[in-house]
């Protein structure tokens, strides 16, 4: 459903600069949701569920996937950030070959809304990388099960969001071409 939101954006506002960057917009989009599919295919196959509780419950017999899937974890999360746009993938946000992307002709509220979406998205993405691969809101160690399950599971949601601002700080970014055929 984003893609459809990014696709008419960039239709919508009646420039051919914000059209072509929703088209690229939506080719990343749409490479990079191929391998979250596949990776949670293989996710569901391991816990032999797709239920969120089934997996996380699944983690907490067999421990958490990081170890035996890494090579997964670290796929998931190149591809988490070309689906959020996130740097070094912020593609649509390049200002010296796409003039700011498919937003290129939004201000105020439009504009404000747009970013707050990429944002949801971030977080959602992070929840679903410690869902996924870090046990959801089980606590790593026994020793410390006298904290809270919400404040182990916001802690390592928020740690995956420093992750993002990490990863942009340190990373420059990609041409397209680089892109897809890292996709």
């Amino acid at each position: 459903m984003g893609i459809f939101g990014v696709m008419l954006s960039g239709w919508s506002s009646n420039s051919k600069y914000a059209f072509l960057g929703s088209l690229r917009s939506a080719a990343q989009m749409i490479s990079y949701e191929v391998s979250i599919g596949l990776i949670l295919v293989i996710i569901g196959i391991c816990s032999g569920s797709l239920n969120i509780l089934s997996i996380v419950f699944a983690q907490q017999q067999s421990g958490w996937y990081i170890l035996p899937l890494f090579p997964l974890v670290f796929i998931f999360f190149v591809s988490m950030l070309a689906e959020t746009n996130r740097a070094p993938f912020d593609l649509p946000e390049a200002e010296a070959e796409l003039v700011a992307g498919f937003n290129v002709e939004y201000s105020s509220i439009t504009f404000a809304l747009f970013f707050l979406g990429e944002y949801c998205n971030m977080i959602l993405m992070a929840t679903l990388m410690v869902i996924l691969f870090f046990g959801g809101w089980l606590c790593p160690v026994a020793y410390f099960n006298f904290i809270p399950s919400e404040v182990i599971f916001a802690t390592k949601i928020i740690f995956f969001c420093f992750m993002f601002i990490l990863v942009r700080a340190s990373f420059p970014r990609y041409r397209y071409d680089q892109l897809m055929s890292i996709g």
